[in-house]
């Protein structure tokens, strides 16, 4: 007999207060792994942040004792052919690139397992924070399935010979390693997570959400260019901040030794 329509578990929550959006991972007791239900819930909220001037910031958390174990390995076996399959990945792949492309910084707040493709969730954030609890791993190979889309996301976020370690072993590796590897940017005790996300997201919302927004399309485009397209991309857009509202504000702001009045749309 299904659940009363109260009591159906909502798969994805979404709170937003004092211009940032916290956005939760709901399905604790499948460790939050990434069904196709799931994945199409972030893609719709991701894209009501994008289009929200009021998000200046998003923090990406999950419910239960893990951050992510990757996509929904029943749903997947269930599934009858490669193409079907590969249409998952597919819109996996694309809620991904929605995260790097949002114009607001994105900040994973990991406090257990982040596997397979919960680690290429952190991977992708802009920042993030771990608790000294939390592991990550990318087991594919340990089920005969190499983790080749989570490799992309790991390998532009630590040094190729880390990323591989982890892709061609399946081992898990703590948060300190994950720290020192670069793909989480600090680690925590368990009970000072929530502040220190806090804090940082607090931070950021106090900064120039157009320079941010620029800033950010800018430092993912330029990674993929040659030194000096990089540079001419770079160069473009530091410069069309100083002409937009907020690097007008910010500049008088600081000849005038005053803080900045940012407005409120981006």
């Amino acid at each position: 007999m299904p659940a009363p329509a109260n009591q159906v578990e909502t798969q994805l929550l979404v709170d937003v207060a004092d211009g940032i959006a916290t956005v939760t991972l709901n399905r604790p007791g499948q460790f939050n792994a990434l069904s196709s239900a799931l994945i199409s819930e972030l893609q719709s909220a991701f894209d009501r942040i994008a289009a929200d001037p009021g998000v200046r910031v998003v923090v990406l958390a999950a419910s239960g004792r893990g951050f992510c174990a990757g996509h929904d390995l029943k749903e997947i076996r269930a599934m009858a052919a490669v193409a079907e399959v590969e249409s998952l990945f597919s819109s996996c792949s694309r809620m991904m690139l929605t995260i790097t492309r949002l114009p607001q910084p994105v900040i994973a707040k990991v406090h257990g397992l982040a596997t397979a493709a919960g680690c290429q969730l952190v991977a992708t954030c802009d920042l993030a924070v771990a608790s000294e609890a939390a592991t990550f791993a990318t087991p594919g190979v340990n089920i005969g399935a190499f983790c080749s889309t989570p490799g992309v996301a790991l390998g532009r976020a630590v040094g190729r010979k880390h990323a591989m370690e982890m892709l061609l072993t399946g081992a898990p590796i703590s948060a300190a390693r994950a720290c020192e590897i670069g793909l989480v940017n600090r680690v925590v005790p368990a009970e000072s997570l929530d502040a220190e996300v806090s804090a940082m997201a607090r931070l950021i919302a106090t900064r120039s959400s157009s320079a941010i927004a620029s800033g950010k399309e800018a430092f993912y485009r330029q990674l993929e260019l040659p030194l000096d397209e990089a540079y001419a991309v770079a160069g473009h857009a530091i410069a069309c901040d100083f002409f937009t509202e907020d690097g007008r504000e910010g500049v008088d702001a600081f000849l005038g030794k005053r803080a900045p009045r940012w407005p409120e749309r981006r």
